[in-house]
């Protein structure tokens, strides 16, 4: 029973991989004006915040200016956190199915880095967005940061369980 159950649910694994794939889709096809109005408002909200925590107290021409600074870098920063969630939900699948060590990494990093490249082209259809190959290298970037997670935490959490596993197999054996 207990094998059917995880023989079922083992490609639910992948869902996670999926819905973050359909948001950053979502997030290329809106046009360039409301994608830039978006991360806008954020690094507004990172400034104002900022400026609260430190105690500050910028005037709103202090704010702009800063907003104005900050603004492609967290455009950037998006792009590379989107693509770290990503491949950390396209990497624990694949260790699930027990593809391990370098081939998770290559098999992970080509899923993701070709979904960036397929990303970049949707973006050329969408109005006030194009192609960027400087956006698919910061992708890369993200994703080599999120296989990298993965892989420490399976080998520091997953592996010191497989071993005692492996050691009680070969003690029974003998």
């Amino acid at each position: 029973m207990k094998k059917f159950l995880i023989l079922l649910l083992k490609p639910l694994s992948f869902l996670p991989a999926l819905a973050i794939m359909y948001m950053i889709f979502s997030f290329s096809g809106q046009t360039g004006a409301v994608s830039s109005n978006i991360s806008y408002k954020v690094s507004h909200k990172i400034v104002t915040v900022g400026s609260d925590l430190l105690g500050k107290d910028f005037t709103e021409e202090q704010i702009e200016f800063y907003v104005d600074k900050i603004h492609g870098p967290v455009r950037k920063l998006a792009h590379m956190t989107e693509y770290f969630i990503l491949a950390v939900a396209v990497s624990f699948p694949l260790y699930v199915y027990n593809l391990r060590g370098i081939p998770l990494m290559i098999v992970a990093g080509a899923i993701c880095v070709a979904f960036a490249c397929g990303d970049e082209y949707h973006q050329s259809f969408v109005e006030g967005r194009g192609p960027s190959k400087r956006d698919v290298m910061i992708d890369s970037v993200g994703v080599f940061f999120g296989i990298i997670l993965v892989r420490i935490v399976c080998w520091v959490f997953l592996a010191p369980s497989r071993m005692r596993k492996a050691r009680r197999r070969k003690k029974r054996a003998r």
